[in-house]
């Protein structure tokens, strides 16, 4: 479904109260770069639904079936970059912090005062900023294969960067296809593979929903200009949980140290073999770290 949050309209899908109507707990799922409502694993959305959890999912801005900012132009990725490199702060479209706003305004929206907040890689970003931001709202964090934004941490493998950074040579639904099953077998986990036809359909589910590759770029300014995030998550106060993969090729584990020694009290699980992506495998080693930190959490209130 349609609404209208922090002024533009963001497409949502909400699992609603319990059969009876029942008052349960929130959790916002954040996706990453890129990234629809489509990719969280139905078995993880499931998982947290039946564990008593109203889940909600949207598409961030410039993704999917939410708002795109066409006015704003196809941004110069590397003369920004250039500038990230010197040491000035990129010109960006919009900011994470407004990336937050636009969860807030969801919560907002569907008359939802507090939530637990779980992000994936841009996600988890997002997530931060808005425990940042509003503090009250937060029940509990969880930051997944994420990152703190510190400069200076270990960098992805230069190979994995020229697929993130390489295009489609056309915009047709196999060209494009074939482009995201190399680039996920680039990120992927490589102690939980991902069957190529399973990878083939979750991707093709996307592409044919709302690719739109303009948005991704804009959204990769984002991150670069959110260059005062590492200073403030000290300030985080709700219960964190960070969780990693040890065979990240993206965001390698130091981003999920970094982050975890950032925050205050904050609990880090590293995953063996887990990549930058959310086969079948790390799903089961995620639940098995998040729903009791869920339920800490809803303890604590």
């Amino acid at each position: 479904m349609k609404i209208r949050a922090n002024s533009i309209d963001i497409e949502v899908e909400d699992s609603g109260p319990g059969d009876a109507g029942e008052d349960r707990p929130v959790v916002l799922l954040i996706m990453g770069l890129g990234m629809q409502l489509v990719a969280w694993p139905p078995a993880f959305v499931h998982a947290l639904i039946d564990a008593g959890y109203r889940v909600i999912r949207h598409d961030n801005r410039d993704v999917g079936l939410s708002h795109r900012f066409e006015a704003m132009g196809k941004p110069h990725l590397l003369w920004q970059g250039l500038r990230y490199k010197l040491g000035l702060k990129p010109q960006a479209p919009y900011s994470v912090a407004d990336m937050a706003a636009d969860s807030l305004g969801v919560l907002d929206a569907l008359g939802i005062k507090k939530a637990h907040v779980l992000g994936v890689s841009l996600g988890g970003m997002i997530a931060q900023r808005i425990a940042l931001a509003a503090p009250e709202r937060v029940l509990s964090l969880t930051s997944v294969m994420s990152t703190s934004g510190a400069k200076g941490l270990a960098q992805a493998r230069p190979a994995v960067m020229r697929v993130l950074l390489s295009r489609p040579k056309a915009h047709d639904p196999q060209t494009v296809l074939k482009h995201y099953v190399r680039l996920f077998k680039a990120i992927g986990s490589p102690g939980f593979p991902t069957p190529e036809h399973e990878m083939r359909e979750r991707i093709l589910l996307g592409v044919e929903r709302g690719y739109y590759p303009a948005g991704t770029l804009r959204q990769m300014l984002a991150i670069m200009a959110d260059i005062t995030r590492p200073a403030q998550l000290r300030r985080i106060t709700a219960p964190t949980l960070v969780m990693h993969g040890k065979a990240d090729p993206l965001l390698p584990f130091v981003h999920g140290e970094d982050t975890a020694r950032r925050v205050q009290g904050a609990r880090l699980v590293g995953i063996e073999g887990m990549g930058h992506d959310l086969p079948p495998g790390v799903v089961t080693h995620l639940l098995a770290a998040l729903l009791p930190h869920l339920k800490a959490a809803d303890a604590g209130r």
